[in-house]
């Protein structure tokens, strides 16, 4: 009898911008303070990707190639890559299709995956049927956004939060029962209405009226989505645990989407976990929707062991909001 084939991670590689858009700076731009930021998001400081036609692809493609050397793989070995980001190169091609091109990936296909927050969670899950099925050996599935492309630096209350940043994974068949054992994704569209980008899609194209009304930057009711957020995290976070039989003891770590420390705070006292088993490199960062999750991993695998129980957890625009249960494959 044919041993169970599970999708693993079996390499992890992030890229950052060199621009560091600190508190201070931002002090100098809206009617803002470090301790004001620091005490509702636990933010000090965010990446900006700067320089002329440097856009999502800049990163991707740096953090695939890094994962690329790391494994010791040739980008001909890649079967797919899966590009989760709501900032895009272009309308199309696919971002996807620009980073296979620039990193020499000639025998994959990809595309791009938009599920704000929860992209790179989505993504994972649907790039591990590739490797389930056997389809596929070798999967790459990149988070990230240039976040900065869409964000009103005139507005105090969304330029705070927001930073530039990719993180890419490596997805390859395991027989030993490691990788990812489970996932509860989830998605309610009524949610548009508090976090959205008005303009530049299809309901509105661009016209001289929506640049003036200042409808391409990302809209958010912070109020309505934080309360969203912090309910539904920290529910599918303690629903995975349960529907695998696991305690808080069992689970090493907890990766969650960094969008606001206090959310993530919220998610780890519902699983009844202590901040020693948590990720959080917000206030490095800020939030770089997909990116943050494996942005995390990547910082903390040299501390990651073989076998241990992580809980990847996020919420987005959408909205979408989901958990991963996996056994990390290798040891850091």
């Amino acid at each position: 009898m044919s041993q169970k084939v599970t999708a693993a991670i079996t390499a992890v590689q992030g890229y950052l911008p060199e621009f560091r858009l600190t508190n201070q700076v931002l002090e100098t731009l809206v009617d803002t303070n470090d301790a004001w930021i620091t005490e509702r998001t636990g933010i000090k400081e965010r990446r900006i990707l700067t320089g002329k036609d440097q856009g999502l692809s800049t990163m991707a493609a740096g953090a695939v190639k890094g994962l690329c050397a790391k494994r010791g793989i040739d980008p001909m070995e890649i079967d797919l890559l899966i590009c989760c980001t709501v900032t895009a190169d272009m309308q199309f091609p696919a971002t996807a299709n620009i980073v296979c091109d620039m990193v020499g990936a000639k025998n994959a296909w990809g595309f791009d995956l938009n599920a704000a927050c929860s992209g790179f969670l989505y993504g994972l899950t649907t790039g591990s049927q590739f490797i389930e099925t056997g389809k596929y050996k070798k999967v790459v599935v990149v988070g990230g956004d240039k976040m900065s492309s869409i964000i009103d630096y005139t507005d105090r209350a969304t330029c705070i939060i927001f930073g530039d940043g990719a993180g890419a994974v490596l997805l390859e068949p395991s027989t030993e029962g490691l990788g990812i054992i489970d996932a509860i994704l989830r998605s309610d569209g009524s949610g548009c209405q508090y976090l959205h980008q008005k303009a530049g899609g299809s309901r509105r194209p661009a016209t001289e009226r929506t640049v003036e009304a200042r409808e391409h930057f990302v809209y958010q009711e912070g109020k309505a989505v934080f309360k969203f957020a912090v309910t539904n995290m920290a529910d599918v976070s303690a629903e995975i645990m349960e529907k695998n039989g696991l305690k808080s003891e069992d689970v090493a770590w907890l990766v969650p989407h960094q969008a606001n420390k206090r959310i993530i705070d919220a998610t780890a006292h519902r699983m009844g976990l202590d901040d020693s088993r948590v990720m959080v490199n917000i206030e490095k960062y800020g939030n770089t929707t997909s990116g943050t999750i494996p942005l995390c991993l990547w910082e903390w695998e040299p501390r990651l062991k073989k076998g241990d129980n992580i809980i990847l957890s996020a919420f987005g625009g959408g909205f979408t909001w989901g958990a991963v249960y996996l056994k990390w494959a290798y040891g850091g």
